[in-house]
């Protein structure tokens, strides 16, 4: 593929928009080394699949020669983006965020050559601003800018709280694109909104604006936006089994669109599977395809044809996969699984109780389904979904 086919690619394949898209074509054409900016906020201690996305167009961009200014938000994080929330975001403490971000550039680097990376966090600019310079940042911008964008007005509308505090999350993620002098910036398009703030405040300083890719969003496990407060995420810290399963489980609907964004294939695969799909083919024999082709894309191929054999042999024949997690602890299941982050929340275990997928195994094979969410941790192996097995000791 010559560097005009990728640069094709690279403004195509999962795009949803490109402001501007002329220019930004012709940037990437003259050959100018460019900086892109790519800003994450640590509000879990994983990156899942729909942030890798943007990761890959940032590896996409650095195999080009380009320069990757990869942002960690640490002080954003404790701010809290709602841009694509129905409800306001809590403020995280500056203790969760420096937990949560302590293996963001080890995971990055999945990916990326971090070693060629500008790696920055935004408290060493955003901390230092004094009232004058917010102030100053502050008028770029009106108020009915911000409260016309559609999650904010289904809020006003229903008498929720909006908090001033959300008012400045797209001022501070518009600053940081002055700060690092961003050529382009890469973000989903939940993110609109933030990354045109960028365009305003990198204009209000007599700097070039960015332009911004915008890329679709992906589903998570349960068909909505990948998401970690949702927990239904499949992350690049999972173990190759359990990304494995995780990406098994999918919707059928979701196959043709994960080639599409999740994986490296050309897109001609992405059109076979499409095919097959129309043929009424099994939509699991589709999958496995997709579920190999990403673990391989973390782990090697190696690894993910045995992660295939394994989720086979589990699924297929009833067996427990060897090399299960083992926890020790005792009390009630789901705190114990919580505290060990096997379920993201109390919610959420509540959630796989009532569904009827949280499930003790039994000789022969059998599974007891767990009905009660105040049961307590017995040694035993728990199914816990379709795709994970812990054991207690």
């Amino acid at each position: 593929m010559t560097n005009d086919e990728k640069i094709e690619e690279i403004l195509t394949r999962g795009v949803a928009e490109v402001i501007h898209l002329d220019t930004l074509r012709a940037k990437l054409l003259s050959g100018k080394k460019l900086r892109i900016k790519f800003g994450i906020d640590p509000t879990s201690p994983n990156i899942h699949l729909g942030r890798a996305t943007a990761i890959w167009k940032l590896r996409d961009l650095q195999d080009l020669g380009h320069t990757i200014v990869f942002i960690i938000g640490d002080f954003t994080g404790i701010i809290g983006d709602t841009s694509d929330k129905e409800s306001e975001r809590p403020m995280l403490s500056r203790e969760t965020v420096e937990e949560n971000l302590a293996t963001y550039f080890e995971q990055a680097g999945k990916i990326l050559d971090m070693e060629k990376v500008e790696k920055h966090r935004n408290t060493e600019w955003l901390e230092p601003l004094t009232y004058s310079e917010i102030t100053e940042h502050a008028e770029v911008f009106s108020l009915s800018d911000f409260i016309s964008r559609e999650n904010i007005k289904v809020r006003l509308d229903k008498g929720l709280r909006v908090s001033l505090r959300e008012l400045l999350y797209p001022l501070m993620q518009g600053y940081d694109s002055v700060a690092v002098n961003a050529d382009i910036e890469i973000g989903g398009t939940d993110q609109k909104f933030n990354m045109l703030s960028g365009r305003k405040l990198q204009e209000h300083f007599k700097k070039e604006p960015q332009s911004i890719l915008m890329l679709d969003i992906i589903e998570g496990l349960d068909g909505r936006k990948m998401s970690s407060s949702w927990g239904n995420t499949i992350n690049l810290a999972d173990t190759a089994n359990d990304m494995f399963g995780k990406v098994m489980s999918l919707r059928d609907e979701l196959i043709v669109k994960y080639f599409i964004n999740a994986t490296r294939v050309p897109l001609s695969k992405a059109d076979e599977a499409e095919a097959s799909l129309g043929r009424g083919e099994n939509p699991r024999d589709v999958k496995l395809q997709l579920a190999e082709e990403i673990v391989s894309m973390y782990y090697g191929k190696d690894e993910a044809k045995r992660a295939r054999e394994a989720f086979l042999s589990t699924f297929q024949k009833k067996e427990i996969p060897e090399g299960i997690e083992e926890i020790k602890g005792e009390g009630k299941l789901g705190e114990l699984l919580k505290a060990k982050e096997i379920v993201s929340s109390m919610t959420d275990w509540r959630r796989l109780v009532e569904e009827g997928a949280v499930k003790r195994l039994i000789e022969g094979g059998e599974e007891e389904k767990i009905t009660d969410d105040t049961i307590l941790a017995t040694p035993g192996v728990y199914k816990i979904g379709k795709r994970r097995f812990v054991k207690i000791i």
